[in-house]
């Protein structure tokens, strides 16, 4: 394997292990203590300066709750069986559904992108309906006034 491909492959698995952590909520050091290894050497793994053992995959998959069989995939470089075809599943999901406008749709599409390493393929077009917004004049209810309510409750003994 040359350099630069043994280079590309320590910081994508770094940076698939960070953006898992990340998306666990956990720091550096939380992670580190669930997996039993040191900060110094998670964060080296972070940064793409190490690969880890078996052992320590498994560790990180228990940690991260991610499958082993994924972190280990992951560090070989070898993207998940069927990576494409999920893809695809959920760039049409995304497509088609009604409760998202189209700049909430291709921000979708450009984070799925980000993470499984595809471009984002084009948002179609659709006319955004927004909703009508009341203007400040409109009154929210048919509810007296603060002053009108005070009034009527001294009226009534209240």
């Amino acid at each position: 394997m040359s350099s630069t491909t043994h280079d590309q492959l320590y910081d994508a698995f770094g940076a698939y292990v960070r953006s898992q952590r990340q998306l666990a909520q956990l720091t550096l050091r939380q992670t580190a203590e669930l997996a039993s290894i040191s900060n110094p050497y998670l964060s080296q793994i972070e940064h793409g300066l190490a690969l880890p053992s078996i052992a320590v995959l498994s560790a990180l998959a228990d940690a991260l709750s991610v499958s082993a069989e994924t972190m280990l995939l992951r560090a070989a470089g070898i993207a998940q069986p069927n990576t494409r075809e999920r893809s695809s599943r959920t760039e049409d999901s995304i497509r088609q559904d009604s409760r998202l406008d189209n700049s909430q749709k291709h921000a979708l599409l450009a984070v799925l992108a980000s993470f499984v390493g595809s471009s984002p393929a084009a948002v179609p077009v659709e006319p955004v309906q927004v909703p009508a917004r009341r203007s400040a004049r409109t009154p929210t209810s048919a509810r007296p006034a603060p002053a009108a309510r005070a009034a009527s409750h001294r009226r009534k003994g209240v």
